[in-house]
């Protein structure tokens, strides 16, 4: 259960920790960008001393607003509930807005989000400089760049208490299309956390640039062949005749070249390689990387993803054909089964996996639990890999992600005009998209009560009626759900249908939580071998370290946390302490406390100073529990970021 540190308790006043410069827009690195900004402020008419402003969207207009950014939110939600398991219990939220600084979903510690609420941090109300002043939103959104904005830094005095990190996110055209921004408690202020924000930022924004071009050549490269896949790789975008399109910001680094000078080229003036040999390349199914020349001489490593017409993905051969694959192939026989993939050691995991064995193929419904991040969409990914529509389309839907306004449309899609702010050409749905393939609905437990008896009809009918339809369309689709909740709580609580529960309730497959597993070690080797082909290890003491963890965030938290070691970490090829963020060793206890065990052997003397009382209690408890942050705190009844403060006053 998450608690709230509660401000004016002690007579210790804690400073607010000064934020370090990183190349963002904030007090320390541009102090003049934010004098400007406070003149803005004052143009705009706000008075600093004003009470806050709860103006907001409509229910329709935010319904409509969402609409409007349906490829925004649909990538950004996946991402920010990433960022928020890195974040979480840090008096923290996550924050979503669109390029007016309309807020479009936002999530966080409960105990913040109520003092969030106080000052109109909801879905709805604009932070534009224009409504709220200098705050990281809306200065992001003025400036076109990240930017902290931090207590007394925010125009309205109201925001004072605020600490607020934001990253513009930009379309593949370059405009901003939204911001997406991390607000917490001025005393919980994290150096990590822009880094977060700005790498979340660009996540989104690459996956904004793939899935912006529907027939075209896309190149995937960069200096390093490790960095491919990455944040760090560069990605362009080609017409299947070889003409730019539009690159990311990575890509336009890499070239040396704004994007308006790169409208005049094409693929083979910038790579020095005709589209034609790079079509050969994929028709010889050659799955080595290429070897190409950006503008400056650099040489880079590159793959393609060919997303083609007709005309041109005929030049293309066909997939090959189970007797003509190469049964030496590597790659094949890494694809040969995704479940056996997912054994690494763990006797609760391998007894699962042997269960989905033999329930492949004979259309029985199967029902994941387990919780948060403990690999459910993995377990559902590999059962459509191995089953017999493994040809067809895997669609996941994370049912608690999509507002419950749009997600009768998402589901079931809908005709053109079937309402305000819909489609010219209408949305055939995802589960039509999954058509001879497999629907996995993620958290099926928050699923509305309405939307259970739809899906229960598509069910047991095999047909479903989009919105504004009166026609009926075939549908041939497999079911896979997961859910962390106790859909027999749900029933009980007339939360959850018991008819649906039960055509859902073939096989059930409970997930071990990450804590509870002993192939812990080698969990870590295969997500290293995935992240860098540089063969990377754990250094013995980070080894032991993960090894004891709790992980709240299972295999997700343990995934992240992976990949910003690597990167940190970089040539050194070992993952040490220094190389975990400061979140973590805090989660973990592991942070080095030198101010207090320098002294844990010899408590402060106890004085008539309130100070003196408080400070020793800490060390006591400190000096009980080995130095363990975490333990300490529960002792004592405290959060650890008081004892941190205090500790270090």
């Amino acid at each position: 259960m998450r608690q709230a540190i509660e401000p004016g308790k002690s007579s210790v006043q804690a400073t607010p920790p000064s934020p370090s410069k990183s190349g963002i827009i904030s007090a320390d690195t541009h102090p003049d960008l934010l004098q400007e900004s406070h003149q803005r402020s004052a143009a705009f008419g706000l008075d600093a001393n004003a009470a806050p402003d709860f103006t907001a969207l409509s229910h329709q207009q935010l319904s409509l607003a969402i609409e409007q950014n349906r490829s925004l939110h649909a990538y950004a939600l996946p991402v920010m509930e990433t960022l928020y398991e890195q974040i979480c219990d840090t008096h923290s939220m996550v924050v979503l807005t669109d390029a007016k600084g309309h807020i479009l979903h936002a999530f966080g510690d409960n105990d913040f989000l109520q003092k969030a609420e106080r000052v109109a941090i909801q879905p709805g109300v604009n932070w534009a400089e224009s409504s709220k002043g200098t705050n990281a939103i809306g200065t992001a959104l003025a400036e076109q760049s990240p930017v902290l904005i931090h207590a007394g830094d925010h125009y309205l005095k109201a925001n004072h208490f605020l600490t607020c990190s934001a990253a513009p996110i930009f379309d593949h055209q370059g405009h901003v299309v939204g911001v997406l921004d991390v607000t917490g408690d001025y005393r919980s202020y994290h150096k990590h956390t822009m880094a977060l924000v700005r790498m979340s930022a660009q996540m989104i924004e690459n996956q904004l640039f793939s899935a912006a071009f529907e027939d075209a050549i896309t190149l995937h490269f960069h200096s390093r062949p490790e960095f491919i896949g990455t944040l760090m790789e560069g990605i362009a975008s080609f017409t299947p005749g070889g003409r730019f399109l539009s690159a990311n910001r990575s890509a336009l680094f890499q070239l040396g070249l704004p994007l308006t000078a790169l409208q005049s080229h094409t693929f083979s003036s910038l790579f020095g390689l005709p589209v034609s040999a790079l079509l050969d390349h994929y028709r010889a199914a050659a799955s080595q990387f290429l070897s190409l020349t950006v503008p400056g001489g650099v040489r880079v490593s590159a793959r393609a993803e060919l997303k083609l017409s007709q005309s041109f993905a005929s030049y293309l051969p066909p997939p090959l054909s189970a007797s003509s694959r190469p049964a030496a192939s590597k790659p094949q026989a890494q694809q040969s089964s995704g479940l056996a993939a997912l054994k690494a050691g763990d006797a609760t995991v391998a007894a699962l996996i042997n269960k989905v064995g033999k329930v492949l193929g004979r259309d029985i419904p199967i029902l994941i639990t387990g919780e948060t991040g403990s690999g459910k969409e993995l377990l559902a990914q590999a059962i459509h890999q191995d089953s017999p529509r493994s040809q067809a389309p895997f669609v996941a839907v994370n049912c608690a992600s999509i507002p419950e306004t749009l997600i009768e449309s998402e589901l079931f899609g809908y005709e053109d005009g079937a309402f305000t702010g819909a489609r010219k050409k209408g949305n055939v749905g995802k589960i039509l998209q999954a058509h001879g393939g497999t629907l996995f609905l993620d958290e099926i437990g928050d699923m509305p009560l309405n939307m259970q008896a739809r899906l229960l009809r598509v069910l047991q009918e095999r047909t479903v009626t989009p919105l504004g339809s009166n026609k009926s369309v075939p549908v041939d689709i497999t079911v896979i759900c997961a859910t962390h909740r106790n859909l027999r709580e749900l029933i009980g609580k007339n939360a959850f249908r018991d008819d649906l529960y039960y055509r859902l309730n073939g096989l059930v497959l409970k997930l071990p939580p990450l804590r509870e597993r002993t192939d812990i070690a080698a969990l870590i080797r295969n997500i290293l071998a995935e992240l860098s082909s540089t063969g990377f290890t754990v250094a013995p003491d980070v080894m032991q370290l993960f090894q004891q963890h709790a992980w709240p965030g299972n295999l997700r938290q343990l995934n992240n946390l992976l990949r910003t070691a690597v990167i940190m970490a970089d040539e050194a090829h070992e993952i040490r302490y220094e190389h975990l963020p400061e979140d973590f060793l805090e989660e973990a206890g592991a942070l080095p406390q030198k101010p207090v065990h320098a002294e844990a052997s010899q408590p402060t003397p106890v004085t008539g100073k309130l100070q003196d009382m408080e400070l020793n209690a800490i060390q006591r408890a400190l000096q009980e529990h080995g130095g363990n942050v975490s333990a300490a705190a529960r002792s004592l009844g405290v959060s650890r970021n008081t004892i941190y403060r205090k500790a270090h006053h």
